[in-house]
């Protein structure tokens, strides 16, 4: 039973930088009717119902109830002071045209003061931060931030999509096992607990549902993943799957499906905006290098096709060039080999826009976190792999991270909600 998307949605975003900007900017657009919202799933998508032979095709927000766009409101945290028009101004991701067509809308969404340590994102200097004497008392100050969001623009709903800065690299730890043992160490200022894990747990205890849209550890602890299937909350990450992995996870499958080879695959990014120049410190970009190298290995199971993809060589780079800005540029190198081991290579200069690939992704999650909601879903939303590099999975499984499984298992977990039987493309028609 799917409860009906009333009222207000409020959309909560810890990090107003480029990505947060750029998605509220182009939701406002869309409203307006100044563009439409091309890169979204939930906005452009089609589904397909039965048999091919029924010819149901239905986009995607027609086939359910999803919350609409009018029905948005915006708000969240930063560093800096600046409302969303300033902020996306400095970002320089969209056309100042058309952020001067709805700067009236941008001007009157200001954040709140974030939850910031700088010994996590070494690069950032924050000046617009809340003080604490401990974690649990930032946590605290959080929740109150939600219940006064929620009460000042009167919405019936919440949730919320880390949209921040990617942190050092933290490997789970006692500190994150039980949530006993997490709420001792946000109250004992726990070093292994950073910013994105108190703006989880903040959001998970107010039942706000919540995806983490960076590299980062944030809701991927056991003690957050019981929390949340304690408190009903839906939860998902890690990392957008913008640029390069996305082209990853479209032609690793495609590779994989013709059984052949490949020796290695040389990735090298340049990027200028706050995340290049976050990702240029080494601690920092560890945890990125660590989100993007899994795609491969669980893509093409060198395990059970040594033959194939056992000396598999997987190289990330990252690349701090300010002249680019939000326009990054992913190269790609791939060494294959073909029938009787000849060898050819495959080149790729994938010229994207982060912001512009993320926005979308960001409208999607809070939709579809919404609506796993509103179906009393709880917990890992395995089901929304398709956005992240790193998806989360529950204990003891491997993440899918085929693009092409990722949108089966979207689509069908869909149908399910709506008690349509789920495509399995398994045609019969032969015997017939």
């Amino acid at each position: 039973m799917i409860k009906k998307p009333k009222g207000k949605l409020g959309v909560l975003l810890p990090g107003m930088g480029a990505v947060a900007t750029t998605f509220i900017a182009g939701v406002i657009a869309v409203r307006k009717g100044l563009s439409h919202p091309i890169g979204s799933l939930s906005q452009m998508g089609t589904i397909r119902l039965g048999k091919r032979t029924e010819n149901r095709n239905p986009k995607i927000k027609d086939f359910i109830e999803l919350a609409q766009l009018k029905d948005m409101v915006f708000g969240g945290w930063d560093i800096f002071e600046d409302n969303v028009y300033e902020a996306a101004i400095h970002a320089e991701v969209l056309d100042k045209t058309l952020l001067k067509k709805i700067k009236s809308d941008l001007v009157k969404i200001k954040p709140m003061k974030a939850v910031f340590d700088k010994k996590y994102v070494k690069k950032l200097e924050g000046s617009y931060v809340k003080k604490g004497k401990t974690k649990m008392a930032l946590a605290n100050a959080l929740m109150k931030d939600i219940d006064k969001f929620k009460k000042d623009n009167k919405c019936d709903r919440l949730v919320m999509v880390w949209c921040g800065s990617t942190e050092i690299y933290i490997k789970e730890s006692e500190v994150h096992k039980t949530i006993e043992s997490f709420e001792k160490g946000l109250k004992e200022n726990h070093p292994d607990i950073p910013p994105s894990m108190i703006y989880a747990y903040a959001a998970i205890k107010k039942g706000v549902p919540y995806a983490n849209g960076a590299p980062n550890l944030s809701c991927d602890v056991p003690a957050l993943v019981k929390l949340a299937k304690k408190n009903g909350v839906p939860i998902g990450g890690k990392d957008f799957k913008t640029g390069q992995t996305l082209m990853k996870t479209i032609l690793a499958p495609g590779l994989k499906a013709r059984s052949l080879g490949i020796e290695g695959w040389f990735s090298t990014n340049i990027l200028g905006n706050r995340d290049g120049e976050v990702l240029d410190d080494p601690d920092n970009f560890k945890t990125k290098e660590v989100s993007k190298l899994g795609v491969l290995e669980e893509i093409l199971e060198p395990e059970k096709h040594p033959e194939l993809y056992k000396d598999l060589y997987h190289k990330v780079r990252i690349n701090y060039y300010p002249p680019r800005g939000d326009a990054k540029e992913g190269w790609d190198n791939i060494d294959i080999r073909g029938w009787l081991n000849y060898p050819m290579q495959i080149k790729i200069d994938f010229l994207c826009r982060d912001s512009i690939l993320a926005a979308p992704i960001v409208l999607d999650l809070a939709i579809f976190l919404d609506l796993a909601n509103r179906a009393d879903m709880k917990g890992i939303q395995e089901w929304l792999s398709f956005y992240f590099k790193s998806p989360q999975a529950k204990k003891g499984l491997q993440p899918f991270h085929d693009i092409f499984v990722q949108m089966m298992k979207l689509k069908n977990t869909l149908r399910h909600l709506k008690g349509e039987d789920l495509i399995t493309h398994l045609g019969l028609d032969y015997y017939d």
